[in-house]
């Protein structure tokens, strides 16, 4: 669950971002003129060349956190798994002092 949120939390600032540029304000206008025409879907292009750069910027940066973020994720997972085994020997070890335990009392 804390692995989703760090994620989440990563990520959301850059959502508005990536979606504002990914979704460019065309320009509309119809123009009957074949030249207009003809500048009209030039100019689009441009605009639409522009958001696909800004895409590709967003695009790594969001893929350089994702990357920031899996190693985290992997280092909380060898850290926890670290911990378990400690736990787990831990454990051990009481249960071997509490079979110990009544044996001696048992005696």
């Amino acid at each position: 669950m804390v692995a989703w949120m760090a994620l989440a939390k990563a990520v959301a600032p850059h959502v508005t971002t990536i979606v504002t540029a990914a979704i460019p304000a065309f320009t509309t206008r119809k123009i009957d003129d074949p030249e207009g025409q003809l500048a009209l879907a030039q100019q689009q292009i441009a605009e639409l060349q522009q958001a696909v750069t800004r895409n590709d910027a967003h695009i790594r940066e969001l893929a350089e956190q994702l990357r920031m973020t899996v190693l985290a994720l992997e280092e909380a997972g060898r850290q926890a798994q670290r911990r378990l085994w400690l736990a787990l020997g831990a454990s051990g070890m009481a249960l071997v002092a509490a079979v110990a335990a009544i044996w001696l009392a048992l005696r």
